[in-house]
Order: structure tokens, then sequence, then C-alpha cells
């Protein structure tokens, strides 16, 4: 479950700016990778750290978020919002905070007009690739919260190794082309004199570090092809073509790197009952005519199962009811659409001979001829009414 963003800044709700901004600050040196080499559970602080800051500090997210907690700030729909950091897009966004008590991760460019320059920089962090699955749901489960469970084929670290991609630590060896830097540097002759700028070590290919004796199962990559059962939560009111990201679901990196994402595509299935439009739900329901006539109570079936109105005497074909909150939940609110129910009168295609002398006596009264008044709303006014 995920932390509060003020527990995890250690800061009250009523935190300013300038709060949040020391908070995160004291959080990102602590939590630095630079001073945590190797440290897995404080690079998940840090990006922890920079999830939390992104959101607290941006007005429209931190409102979103004081009222619905994390369900109002996560996701992929109109108006909802999905962090994933990894920690070189950290150093890119929020490098400015750190001052200069840090050395590297914000620019390639290292030197300029005579080789002055930055400090030399760290490693890049490796990334798999994302993975993406497409998940078919009923309009039934997405009216609600469905838990899904998908077996992914991916990238998996490799056993032997642990994705190291050697069984022995002390095979990773620093670069000796880039000094463990995971760049070097070309210069180059300009009119302005020497121009200085870091490039990616193509020997290390920026890791800073190579393997002296690779693993013989992975050859040295750190993965293997494998399978993964991943449980997915997509949340309500989810709606076709919509996609949702899980963060390092997807192919393991290269060597202990960083996970890749798992992108989820929502496809919604027919219904055989209900049409939908936005968080609305439409439907085409049948009365005999006695029914019309008479009036009575009758059963309209829902997402969830029926729901029991009253039909006037005299209800005519074609008019339109609407079942408020029998719609679909929209995501991230509470509120749901409305079931809007086009009534018409049903006319059977074949009657016996005494159905057919029943209703001919009809054809003699005159309350029987069609009357229709003045004040009667077409099909499209009766549908726009409850638009405007």
């Amino acid at each position: 479950m995920k932390r509060d963003y003020y527990e995890i800044l250690g800061v009250d709700k009523n935190a300013s700016t300038e709060e949040l901004k020391k908070a995160y600050r004291k959080k990102a040196m602590e939590f630095h990778p630079d001073r945590n080499p190797g440290n897995k559970e404080a690079e998940e602080k840090f990006k922890e750290a920079a999830e939390a800051y992104d959101v607290l500090s941006t007005p429209e997210k931190r409102q979103r978020y004081d009222q619905f907690g994390h369900a109002g700030v996560s996701g992929a729909s109109s108006g909802g919002y999905h962090v994933d950091f990894d920690v070189n897009t950290i150093f890119e966004r929020f490098g400015d905070l750190f001052g200069g008590n840090f050395g590297g991760g914000f620019s390639d460019f290292v030197g300029g007009f005579g080789g002055g320059g930055r400090k030399q920089q760290r490693p890049r962090v490796r990334k798999g690739s994302d993975l993406r699955v497409t998940v078919k749901l009923t309009l039934e489960e997405i009216s609600t919260i469905t838990e899904k469970k998908l077996k992914i084929k991916k990238k998996v670290a490799c056993a032997q190794c642990a994705g190291k991609g050697t069984k022995n630590s002390t095979d990773i060896v620093s670069c000796p082309k880039c000094n463990g830097s995971g760049h070097v540097i070309h210069q180059q002759r300009s009119m302005f004199g020497i121009m200085q700028q870091a490039v990616i070590c193509d020997q290390c290919n920026g890791e800073g570090t190579v393997i002296k004796n690779p693993c013989s199962n992975c050859n040295g990559t750190g993965t293997m092809n494998g399978e993964e059962i991943v449980t997915i939560s997509i949340p309500a009111g989810v709606h076709d073509g919509m996609q949702l990201s899980m963060r390092e679901k997807g192919n393991a990196a290269q060597r202990g790197g960083i996970n890749g994402d798992l992108i989820v595509a929502i496809e919604e299935m027919p219904h055989e009952t209900f049409e939908r439009e936005g968080n609305n739900l439409y439907l085409n329901y049948y009365i005999s005519f006695p029914q019309a006539a008479l009036g009575g109570s009758v059963d309209i079936p829902t997402l969830d199962g029926k729901a029991r109105i009253k039909l006037v005497a005299g209800t005519q074909g074609g008019q339109v009811l609407r079942l408020q909150g029998k719609g679909l939940p929209e995501m991230q609110f509470h509120r749901k659409g409305d079931l809007i129910v086009n009534v018409n009168v049903w006319t059977p295609k074949t009657l016996s001979k005494e159905e057919k002398e029943n209703i001919e006596k009809f054809l003699q009264s005159d309350n029987f001829t069609p009357k229709p008044g003045k004040n009667e709303k077409s099909f499209f006014n009766r549908v726009k009414q409850f638009f405007s």
C-alpha cells in the first residue's frame, strides 16, 4: 500500500511551498544514490520522495490528492495523473533543488571555451524495455474495481547470477576506458578554443563497469526469457482505449538496472443489452400494449440486477426514462452516470383468430384513434432535455 505523501516528506497538510521544497531537498540528500551506492532501498525512497514532492508541489494535483487520496492522482484518465520517474528523470526535473552538494547527473556538457566545466557525470542507470498487454473487460467489470491475473512472458533476472551478469561480484570492475564514469571526454577545436563534451563510453555503454567473467547462463546480460504472473487492479470507470501503467513490471534490465513498465491497454467488450456513452448507459426496453395502456410496475435490467419502476397508464412508445446513478462510475470520483431507457411498445407480428377479433373491436372505439397533442415532444427533444 502506498504511503501518505505528507508522511513521506515529513510535513503536515498545511505545509507551504517553501516548506515542501526544504523537506524534499532534505530527503533527496539523505537517499541520493551517490551517497548510497548500490542501496536499492535508498533508491526506492529517493524515487518515493520525488513522487510525493511532484504531486504536493503542484496545486491542482495537491488538491485532487487532498480530496481523493492516491486514487485522485493515479491512473490514466482525463484529469488523472501517474507518476513514473526513474533516477535520471528526477535529476532532470529537480536537479536545481540539489544545488552544488552532489556531483554530476544534470547535463552532457562538461567543458567549453577553454576547458572549464562541471564535475564528472554519474554513470547512467539502465532500464528494461516496457511491455504492453490488452485486457478485455465487460461493462459489469468496468462498473467496479476489477482484478485480473495475467501470465506475462518477459525478460527476468538470471537466477544463477541474480541479474548481475556474473556469479562473483569481484568480477565486476571499473571500466578502464572511462574510469568508471560511464562517459569519456571528447575534445574539439573551434574558433573559440578547445571544446570538451562528454559522450557515453562505448566500452561499458555508460554503465561505468565491465565484467571479467560473464555468467555462462545469460552470457553476462543478467537477463533470461521467463514469465511472471502479474495481478492487475483496474479502477472502476475505465473506458475503451485507456492505458494504465504498472511501474517496473516490464522487462528486466541488463545487469541489475531498473525494470521497464507494464502498459495495460483496456478493450471494452460489446454488451448485448446496454450501449455506453461516457458514463451513461442506454437501453431499449419493450413493453406490451396492455402494459402501456394500463400502466403498472416493470423491472428494468441494470448492470447490478434490476430496478423496479412504475409506468403510468397511457405510456407512449418512445418515452424516455432516466434512472439516476444506474450508469457507470466516473474514475476518481464517487458519482455515477445514469441509465437512459427508451420505452418501446411491442407490436406482435402474428395474431390468432381470436386475438384479431378482439383487437378489431378497438377499431370502432374513438378512444383508440391516435390524437397526438401539440405539446408532444419529438424523440430528439425528449433525449435532449436530459442534457440541457
